[in-house]
């Protein structure tokens, strides 16, 4: 491997990688609304809808891993850097793939829903996949300092929280009326401007990209044919990139999972669902005043020491959630809102450095089997995040399902139904506090000591 001389590392790296996830955000932002749009809106039952989730995510079974060595095992020759190039082909596709999640034709037979659902989906994923799984593979590209990385996976973060945040305040009362149901109309045109965002933030990225560390490309040689079972075997080899995956599936079940019940409890229970982005973004502000000291803290006591404090702390507050007394009142969305600010800042320290994390697991696969395999490690990564993202969604709406959540009641639930999402959501939330402990804590295995030897046997 060489590291070309090219100019210091400095803010404007972080910026811009920061920018390529907020473009990738501006399309994932509105997923968390899908559920709602399907089952409430289109009038898809949620069995149904869970049934479609599932199969499609059998397309990311195909489609990340495939991505990811195909990107490996290109080696034709770029103007810049493959990863980027592929970046930009992605961003083309995703400024109207996210809109096709979101085609409203409420009257249309159903036969003609599960087309437009499997089709958009399916698209918009390969489009994400594209441009998603070379940019979290740039991270170990742009330099092998650990602070640096840290760094990286810090603006990350701050790039992701301006790519949710921006939404979360301002969807909620485009895209939902005064009856606390959804406009499905309304969030058709919001996804076409978002991906316009996001294209225009990908750009900005790829054009502010300097890659310091290239890998040796022999451009005659044979590209070697994609093999899942030795992919899969030197992915649960990597005991890094397995921790990191079951920490990051965690924290999805409980980002994604519970979206869904989060969104009918404070439409039904705390009746008020055009202030769910204002409590949203009031619990993410531990993550923004951790973020400017990451990298001083990950220097001081190692990366995974403190996704491993932030990760307790996450079970702490999701317990309290759990048995404190929130009632469907004032008093009680702002108890709810502190065990969310103390649950968020368990998450926001490992989400802060989580792809930093990845970056090392890379470099952990180098230095104990010698190859280098960006592409295939991070579209793994990706795929079991993806199965976190589209069955868990699944499974917990067959779960509301089978509490009393009816789709045809829309905005309106039943008291009782809303009770048990009350109860319902702090269970998800626990359920992926304990999955980060286990994946941070017992799993990841390279703490600052281990980290730092294998820098130095790697020559960095």
């Amino acid at each position: 491997m060489d590291t070309k001389k090219k100019s210091s590392f400095g803010i404007s790296d972080s910026v811009a990688y920061a920018a390529g996830d907020f473009g990738c955000n501006m399309s994932f932002a509105l997923k968390s609304s899908l559920i709602i749009f399907w089952t409430q809106f289109m009038g898809m039952g949620s069995e149904l809808y869970a049934l479609l989730l599932i199969i499609v995510q059998i397309w990311d079974g195909i489609n990340d891993p495939l991505i990811g060595t195909i990107i490996d095992s290109d080696r034709r020759k770029y103007k810049r850097n493959k990863f980027l190039s592929y970046i930009w082909f992605g961003s083309i596709g995703l400024i109207i793939a996210g809109a096709l999640c979101f085609v409203p034709i409420p009257n249309a037979p159903m036969v003609v829903k599960i087309i437009v659902f499997i089709c958009g989906y399916v698209i918009w994923d390969a489009f994400y996949t594209i441009a998603n799984v070379p940019y979290g593979s740039l991270l170990s590209l742009i330099s092998v300092n650990p602070g640096d990385r840290a760094s990286l996976s810090a603006w990350r973060s701050v790039g992701s929280m301006i790519g949710n945040m921006v939404p979360m305040m301002i969807l909620p009362f485009i895209i939902y009326n005064k009856t606390n149901n959804i406009i499905g109309e309304r969030v058709f045109i919001a996804a076409l401007i978002m991906g316009i965002l996001g294209f225009v933030a990908f750009q900005f990225m790829i054009r502010n990209t300097q890659v310091r560390v290239e890998a040796d490309v022999n451009y005659n040689k044979e590209t070697p044919k994609f093999n899942i079972a030795k992919a899969m075997s030197n992915f649960l080899k990597n005991r890094p990139a397995v921790g990191a995956t079951l920490a990051a599936m965690g924290m999805f079940l409980g980002m994604q999972a519970g979206t869904a019940a989060v969104t009918v409890l404070i439409q039904s229970y705390f009746k008020n669902v055009q202030i769910s982005g204002i409590i949203q973004v009031f619990s993410m502000l531990p993550i923004i005043l951790f973020t400017p000291f990451a990298r001083k803290m990950v220097l001081k006591y190692g990366k995974k020491e403190l996704c491993v404090f932030g990760s307790i702390c996450s079970v702490i507050a999701c317990v309290a959630m759990f048995i404190l007394p929130i009632s469907p009142d004032g008093k009680g969305i702002a108890v709810y809102v502190i065990c969310q600010l103390i649950n968020s800042l368990g998450i926001g320290i490992y989400s802060t450095v989580s792809w930093s994390l990845m970056g090392d697991a890379i470099d952990y696969n180098e230095w104990k089997n010698g190859t280098r395999e960006e592409g295939t490690v991070y579209s793994l990564h990706s795929f079991f995040r993806k199965l976190a993202q589209g069955f868990g969604p699944s499974l917990v709406l067959i779960v509301m399902a089978a509490l009393g959540y009816m789709e045809a009641d829309k905005g309106n639930q039943l008291w009782e139904v809303a009770m048990k999402m009350r109860y319902l959501v702090p269970s998800l939330y626990l359920l992926s506090a304990v999955m980060m402990v286990v994946g941070l804590a017992f799993i990841y295995n390279l703490n600052k000591a281990t980290l730092e030897k294998m820098n130095k046997e790697l020559g960095r």
